[in-house]
């Protein structure tokens, strides 16, 4: 098929898809449109990319400014975000008491700048990851917050899947990165390389699954019908996609992902017990990596190196250049000035993370960042479930995201900067208005005794 033909099939796609979610009707305002375009910006490439593809370059950004037109559009959507937040009259204080863990994180990140030794970098960075936080209460301060959240990972999918697939059939060009160690080139679809454009659809793709088993749960009709057949498409060409950009790293975090959603939907596991569960497979894990190395098992399995692409190696070297073991370098400055300088010197492939979350926080926010993010991580553990405890099957989804996100941090840095994970970490940690389960005042069995047929629950949250 020629490209232009192609292009312009894909297109109509998009368009349909879009008009159909539109004649739907959805319970969102215009607002929606700034955390999707956020998603779209960090979950494929930034503006300054998009325009070098398109042939406009306006001069290259160095690894600690970045480019000012990408600062100009992140601060814009930033700016409106706060500005939909004053409109809609939140309360920052409510928004602290419900989120004590997170608030912590973030003062200690603002504490972290004044010990960088980039402090103005550090700072435009802080200012950067607070667009998720903002972003997401755009989301949750919605008419309907879930289905909110439902039509941003649609509508974001509608876009990212078929052009990333449409950019690795018709436009290599556009979609090819060079394979630093040899072999074929990478491909990454509509990201700037293969490992955004895993993560992505690592998150799409826990989503739609947990969507097709709400929907499986819905009455037959010709819209459970079509919703059925937009779910085991986008499945299908999520599952393209992560064969063809070979993300191992996003692939076995979805299958956790979803080996978690499909364990809480049994109904034979006692949902109070899921602490429990962790624990157990936490041991079981422990001693058959002890006994057997499954580790090294898995790793062949996936066609891994045991240096896992030479990021054991960036492990190794991290580690012994001294940083101050209680509060690091500062934040988001351990890739900056010489230290960068002398991790490039031996490794000609340049890396700008220590590909492992945990790891990366130690770098930059020392033993109390690392604890803290430990501890923010447990509380979107705990949120999840007690959700799910109030029956909101939502809290499936966060506790599956959650397994796939500790999961993915092994071998990614995910906690830092403009990273998609981290974004949607933040819509499954964050409370706004408080969680169901704390705003409940009909107890959830007496609700469904007095319910009619057909009729929803009043606080239960729209499935779409």
């Amino acid at each position: 098929m020629p490209p232009i033909l192609a292009t312009c099939i894909t297109l109509a796609f998009v368009a349909f898809l879009f008009r159909r979610d539109g004649r739907e009707k959805p319970n969102v305002t215009g607002a929606l449109w700034l955390p999707l375009l956020w998603f779209l910006l960090i979950g494929s490439r930034t503006v300054s990319q998009w325009l070098e593809l398109l042939g406009v370059s306006l001069g290259g950004g160095s690894n600690e400014e970045g480019t000012p037109v990408d600062a100009v559009a992140f601060f814009l959507l930033i700016a409106a975000g706060i500005n939909v937040l004053k409109q809609r009259r939140i309360q920052l204080a409510e928004i602290i008491a419900h989120n004590r863990c997170l608030a912590f994180f973030l003062g200690y990140c603002f504490l972290a700048i004044f010990w960088s030794d980039f402090h103005f970098v550090a700072f435009k960075r802080w200012i950067k990851i607070l667009g998720h936080p903002i972003m997401t209460l755009v989301l949750f301060t919605e008419p309907d917050p879930e289905e909110a959240v439902a039509r941003l990972m649609k509508r974001a999918a509608y876009i990212i899947v078929p052009i990333s697939i449409l950019f690795i059939k018709y436009f290599p060009q556009w979609s090819h990165e060079d394979n630093p160690w040899g072999g074929p080139a990478g491909l990454t679809g509509i990201a700037l390389d293969k490992n955004m454009m895993g993560s992505v659809c690592l998150i799409l793709g826990l989503y739609f699954f947990w969507h097709l088993l709400q929907t499986l749960r819905r009455e037959k009709s010709r819209a459970r019908r079509q919703e059925l057949f937009l779910c085991a498409g986008f499945l299908w060409m999520i599952g393209w996609l992560l064969n063809s950009v070979h993300s191992s790293t996003s692939t076995v975090s979805l299958l956790a992902g979803v080996a978690l959603i499909l364990f809480l939907g049994f109904r034979f596991v006692d949902k109070q017990r899921i602490g429990t569960y962790l624990i157990t497979g936490c041991i079981v894990f422990g001693l058959a990596e002890w006994m057997f190395g499954i580790l090294d098992m898995v790793i062949n399995l996936l066609g891994k190196d045991p240096t896992l692409t030479d990021r054991t190696k960036v492990w190794e070297l991290v580690l012994s250049i001294q940083t101050n073991p209680l509060l690091g370098t500062g934040f988001e400055s351990f890739w900056m000035g010489d230290r960068c300088r002398l991790i490039w010197e031996q490794f000609w492939w340049h890396p700008i993370q220590a590909h492992n979350g945990y790891l990366e926080t130690y770098l930059n926010l020392g033993l109390i960042g690392l604890a803290l993010m430990l501890a923010l991580i447990f509380t979107a553990f705990a949120k999840g479930r007690r959700a799910l405890l109030a029956g909101y099957d939502f809290g499936r989804f966060r506790l599956g995201f959650v397994a796939a996100f500790v999961l993915y941090n092994w071998t990614e840095a995910a906690f830092k900067a403009l990273h998609p994970v981290w974004f949607v970490f933040y819509i499954i940690a964050i409370d706004y208005p408080p969680s169901p389960s704390k705003t409940t005042e009909v107890p959830l069995d007496e609700e469904l005794e007095n319910q009619t047929p057909g009729e929803p629950l009043e606080n239960q949250p729209a499935v779409y």
